[in-house]
């Protein structure tokens, strides 16, 4: 399939600003997002992209953006992601996370297939792989478990192998439900509701077990939000940040009298464990 490969240059340049540019063109058709140091790029299906589009989206952002497009040829993206991105992953020794296209891959307790496609959460990144091994620690069977940014859904298809009774995966990102319901299809756990939205569509429902490999100003401003349906005695997992910024996640968990009782740490990033009083 043809791209369009849309860069925004945005001033000032930071990491709430960017955040908030990629939820507002999550709105729109684009399928995925990367990030440089200087942009934020977006990959729109097809080629009939104009800035047009976009602007009911952008036009109230709130910060200055610049605008660049071009065309990305038609390409054999599983190739290109086996080739330069996605190789076989094994967590823990336990966990396989693997493509439908790898061949060859060692054998483990644990098997996920994702697609890859335009993909991005393919378990590589230190945070990802945190979740994982931690979770491959806990006891889930017959727990309700809640995936907030779920990605690709490889916490919540792990989840469903570790026996949890039912997973609610979250995700603002269009692709990244897509992406949820298709690789828990081929996962085959169907016990997998995934929902597009935020935090705002947590309402009465109740979970053992919460997941939010996130950003750190959405943990900050929705640590809240988790804690209301985290049940008494619950477990909550919270990642997507470095060290530096535990102190303060402590500070709004200890304010919401959510006890630590776990911190793993690799190349700086963090897992922080929580356990509600």
């Amino acid at each position: 399939m043809i791209y369009t490969k849309v860069s925004f240059k945005i001033t000032p340049d930071n990491e709430t600003n960017r955040e908030i540019l990629i939820a507002l063109l999550s709105q729109s058709k684009f399928e995925s997002f990367d990030e440089t140091d200087d942009l934020v790029e977006a990959y729109w299906p097809g080629e009939d992209f104009t800035v047009t589009q976009i602007e009911p989206f952008t036009e109230h952002a709130g910060f200055s953006i610049e605008i660049k497009s071009e065309i990305i040829p038609d390409q054999n993206w599983n190739k290109i992601w086996e080739e330069n991105y996605f190789k076989p992953l094994l967590i823990a020794g336990k966990c396989l996370v693997r493509a439908p296209f790898h061949t060859e891959y060692p054998h483990a307790e644990y098997e996920i297939i994702i697609e890859p496609n335009m993909a991005f959460g393919t378990g590589n990144h230190e945070t990802t792989s945190l979740m994982a091994e931690e979770i491959m620690k806990l006891d889930l069977s017959g727990k309700d478990v809640l995936d907030m940014g779920c990605g690709t859904g490889i916490l919540a298809i792990l989840a469903s192998m570790r026996g949890a009774e039912k997973i609610t995966a979250i995700d603002i990102d269009r692709w990244s439900y897509e992406a949820t319901v298709e690789n828990s299809r081929v996962n085959k756990t169907g016990n997998i509701s995934a929902f597009q939205g935020d935090a705002s569509l947590l309402d009465a429902q109740k979970f053992d077990v919460i997941f939010a490999n996130i950003q750190r100003n959405i943990i900050l401003r929705d640590l809240p939000a988790y804690n209301k349906v985290l049940k008494t005695g619950g477990t909550i997992l919270l990642s997507g940040f470095y060290k530096q910024d535990v102190p303060e996640i402590q500070k709004v968990a200890g304010e919401l009298n959510l006890q630590q009782t776990g911190l793993q740490e690799k190349n700086k990033w963090v897992v922080n464990i929580y356990t509600k009083q």
